[in-house]
């Protein structure tokens, strides 16, 4: 029987969601979490992996048992004796041919900034120290939904077989005076692509490299032509559709 669990988690103190050999990840975290509680060794499959210190505010992982289990007691005793810093909101059956990374339709990323000083801030969002044009890197941004390779901003040396990825969203989003968030959804993402795509919009934003530029970028498939990534503890991981 194939179960899912939803949940998220703070990746300040991780390697990652995918088990590291040089570090803990959430993904071990887990799963040994779940071997203690069901006395016996289980492995559990994300769907998609995020880089050290990138958080989750939804992250969805299957696991299999061979018996029935209550969903609603299973979450319960995870929270009991996971960290504090991963929470589980829920664990529920679903059919066997449901895949954590396979079945999922749509994911959504959140990138966060802010422009001026905040001490709050400073944990889970990047400071920006110089005016950024807004209307530019939301025309930037649009041009993604035209585009289907992202080459350009795919981690060189990965073991990727497509570049290919479907773009539906793509926006900077204003919360406060001094505080915005880049919303990207796409049924798939490369490694290390949105913090890449978010430092090059800031380029577009800071007047070092045009619309047209932006728009070449894409279009020469290679990682040295963009921007540099923007550091990981402003990156969440938001949302999966299934």
């Amino acid at each position: 029987m194939r179960y899912f669990i939803d949940l998220s988690f703070d990746g300040t103190n991780y390697h990652g969601w995918q088990i590291q050999p040089n570090g803990m990840s959430v993904q071990e975290r887990l799963q040994q979490a779940l071997s203690t509680l069901l006395r016996t060794p289980t492995e559990v499959t994300g769907a998609g992996r995020t880089d050290a210190g990138v958080h989750a505010r939804q992250m969805i992982a299957h696991f299999d048992v061979e018996q029935a289990i209550d969903g609603c007691q299973l979450a319960y005793k995870l929270n009991r004796i996971l960290p504090r810093d991963i929470s589980v909101q829920s664990v529920y059956e679903v059919t066997d041919d449901m895949h954590a990374r396979f079945s999922a339709r749509w994911r959504t990323y959140h990138y966060y900034i802010h422009t001026r000083k905040d001490p709050y801030l400073r944990h889970y969002s990047c400071e920006m120290h110089y005016t950024l044009d807004f209307d530019a890197m939301n025309r930037a941004a649009s041009l993604l939904l035209e585009y289907d390779d992202f080459a350009s901003f795919c981690k060189t040396h990965t073991d990727v077989k497509t570049t290919l990825c479907r773009v539906t969203r793509a926006e900077w989003v204003r919360t406060s005076d001094h505080e915005w968030y880049f919303v990207i959804t796409a049924n798939r993402f490369l490694r290390n692509m949105v913090r890449a795509v978010t430092g090059t919009l800031i380029d577009v934003g800071r007047g070092r490299i045009t619309l047209d530029q932006f728009r070449r970028i894409i279009e020469s498939h290679n990682r040295t032509d963009a921007g540099e990534s923007m550091p990981p503890q402003a990156l969440f991981l938001e949302k999966i559709e299934y």
